[in-house]
């Protein structure tokens, strides 16, 4: 058997990773072709030498771009690969162009098509993530689900027939890393003791960033946090701060760039808190038995809110307090899986 894998931004190499080596595990003809969604060193490459996952087979380079032209230049170039390796599967992950552009290119082709981490739904339309998530979940042949409530979004959609609860990838790879990784040191930026109490945070989503009086207003908020705060600045959120004139480094705010996922890994697990407007590292936090501050309206992983370990603070009302409030006590549930969700992937795709 062979499935052809479409991935390109941060996220879908963390969930590469465990899936790869199942299908390595299992005899699986493997093939990945990279879009270049993230083409930075530190967005891409590095995740691949980081996690040990194969090189790509196909490296596309398609850059950045708006959604419309972004989206289109994969398409059309994705569209010759699968036509030339024909797989018996062609997998999607999660809800970034790369894999809206993967689905219309495989399902025009009339390859059947597997989504990974199918049923998620914040129900924000304004997020291009929610638009790519619903269409492809809605093309798709197969839908893999993370959770029971993933599940019960694609029943609901009248979706049921062709989902299957897997479990989540990102628990597996996490586990694995978390435990590799924690007798190292906390890798932060320059003025962060390690030993001392700090903050991650990240803020990268075009709500949060392309309003610069928003950005602005987050950037002054996280500069009243009363511990300092290492800001993992993506390229987006670089960017748009030069555009608007906004100084990041203020305050409790050291600034460095995105960590390698091990590191990153590692830096959560030695933080008071994390702040952020990724569904990766919310659910990474939680997993990692970590606080977070969630600056959205909504989140896709409802599972995180319960008991308080994750809070939406959109409004950025009382950040600086939430953002170091104590872990919640209690036992912590275990929505996410068993961290075996790679296995039954390959499994299911091999039925």
């Amino acid at each position: 058997m062979k499935v052809l894998s479409v991935v390109g931004a941060r996220p879908q190499f963390v969930k590469l990773a465990p899936v790869a080596a199942a299908f390595a595990a299992a005899g699986v003809e493997h093939v990945i072709a990279h879009t270049g969604q993230h083409y930075d060193v530190l967005m891409s490459e590095a995740f691949f030498s980081d996690l040990r996952i194969p090189d790509p087979d196909v490296h596309l380079g398609v850059g950045s771009g708006t959604h419309g032209v972004q989206t289109g230049s994969m398409l059309a170039a994705l569209e010759g690969v699968l036509d030339t390796h024909r797989p018996d599967w062609t997998l999607v992950y999660g809800d970034t162009n790369s894999t809206l552009a993967g689905t219309l290119a495989a399902v025009k082709l009339h390859l059947p098509v597997a989504h990974l981490e199918a049923g998620l739904r914040s129900f924000n339309r304004r997020m291009p993530e929610e638009h790519n998530r619903v269409l492809t979940d809605h093309a798709a042949d197969l839908l893999l689900a993370p959770t029971e409530v993933a599940m019960g979004h694609l029943a609901t959609e009248g979706l049921s027939g062709r989902a299957r609860l897997v479990g989540d990838v990102m628990t597996d790879v996490c586990f694995l890393v978390r435990d590799a990784v924690a007798g190292a040191s906390p890798q932060l930026p320059a003025g962060i003791d390690p030993t001392a109490p700090y903050v991650v945070a990240t803020i990268h989503r075009a709500d949060n960033t392309d309003d610069p009086a928003r950005l602005d207003a987050i950037v002054k908020a996280l500069s009243a946090v009363p511990v300092p705060v290492a800001l993992l600045a993506h390229p987006r959120l670089r960017a748009r701060a030069a555009e608007g004139g906004i100084d990041l480094a203020r305050g409790s705010v050291h600034v460095t760039d995105p960590l390698p996922y091990p590191a990153l890994v590692r830096a959560v697990l030695g933080a008071a808190g994390v702040v952020t407007d990724s569904g990766g590292l919310q659910k990474e936090a939680f997993l990692l038995g970590v606080p977070c501050t969630t600056v959205r309206t909504e989140t896709e992983w409802t599972e995180t809110l319960e008991d308080g370990w994750n809070v939406l603070a959109a409004d950025l009302a009382g950040l600086d307090t939430l953002a170091v409030r104590p872990a919640p006590s209690g036992t912590r549930a275990e929505p996410f899986g068993d961290g075996h969700a790679a296995e039954r992937v390959a499994e299911i795709l091999q039925a």
